[in-house]
């Protein structure tokens, strides 16, 4: 191995950082001109050149901002290309953080690590770092838990390579109604949120008798676990089978769930008289305005089941009445 004398490195690094100078100034590089410029060959020219690149990709995670070195075939010149906006800016991350603080979904230990590292991923400065993270700080210090204080995180990993995989479940799952304790096993399709918790959503195995108890015997849409409930999971390993023409639909089936009680599809009418028309048709993904009136409002909406549309209507008071 040939050691550099200390003046061959300096002209290198010399040489190295005027060419970094000029690709940030725009300016595309001819590695023969280069090489005659500075008395040296093509080969170190190229090799410059590839240390100037390993050195811009280890600063990507670092500065948040991708350059790389391109080279252009008709032109036969290098050149830098810039892509801004490879991360999150300090307004994204407070918000998904509040998002997070808000949601109230996992224990306080868990929420306190997912936030510790999501900051610590996102690429920022430390004064953005250092902001940010006084902003949640208070949040953070009086966040409430909730009061199954249970962490699901690693039932809902599982369910989902089950999703993934299209393989059975068998749950333990206690119901809320009479906090009995009933074995399931289920086709997974999806996992939900909404409002605190998280959601299964499942087909019962076609075997399974307990289906005689539901609203709709042969219901072509899953039935809803709330994860928290589920006492235990076990995987089974047993592929099942959907037909194409009955594939699960999430976003389809999350417009018609908003409150996360199953049931029979059906359509619902009802009046508003209140003020504030957007809330509901953001309540209510479905929703539409079929006539309005003295600032009267019929609308229309498809939902499941009966019950979590009848509880959130008589929670508006006199502003909703059902129409006939």
């Amino acid at each position: 191995m040939i050691r550099q004398t200390e003046k061959e490195q300096t002209d290198r690094a010399i040489r190295v950082l005027e060419m970094y100078y000029k690709f940030n100034k725009g300016h595309r590089i001819d590695k023969a001109w280069e090489a005659q410029n500075y008395g040296v060959s093509e080969r170190t020219i190229r090799r410059d050149i590839e240390d100037i690149k390993a050195v811009l990709a280890s600063n990507r995670a670092r500065f948040g901002v991708k350059e790389e070195i391109e080279y252009d075939r008709k032109e036969k010149k290098y050149y830098l290309e810039t892509h801004h906006n490879e991360w999150l800016t300090g307004g994204e991350i407070l918000a998904v953080c509040k998002i997070l603080l808000d949601s109230r979904a996992f224990t306080r230990q868990t929420m306190r690590s997912i936030l510790e590292r999501f900051l610590q991923c996102c690429g920022m400065e430390q004064e953005q770092y250092k902001a940010v993270e006084e902003l949640i700080r208070k949040e953070e210090l009086y966040y409430i838990e909730l009061q199954h204080q249970k962490d699901v995180i690693n039932d809902m990993w599982a369910i989902g390579q089950a999703i993934q995989k299209k393989e059975y479940i068998e749950i333990a799952y206690q119901r809320g109604m009479d906090q009995k304790l009933v074995y399931r096993k289920l086709k997974p399709v999806a996992i939900l949120f909404s409002e605190f918790y998280f959601y299964l959503t499942a087909f019962l195995d076609d075997k399974d008798d307990s289906r005689q108890h539901f609203e709709v015997m042969d219901d072509a849409f899953p039935t809803i676990y709330r994860l928290d409930r589920i006492q235990n999971v076990k995987l089974l390993k047993e592929k099942f089978y959907i037909p194409y023409s009955k594939e699960f639909n999430e976003a389809e089936f999350r417009k018609r769930v908003p409150f996360m009680y199953g049931g029979k599809l059906q359509k619902v009418t009802f009046r508003y008289n209140g003020n504030n028309i957007e809330a509901v048709l953001d309540r209510l993904p479905t929703a539409e305005i079929i006539k309005e009136e003295d600032g009267v409002f019929t609308i229309r909406a498809e939902v499941f089941g009966r019950k979590g549309i009848e509880l959130w209507m008589r929670g508006q008071g006199d502003s909703i009445q059902e129409a006939p």
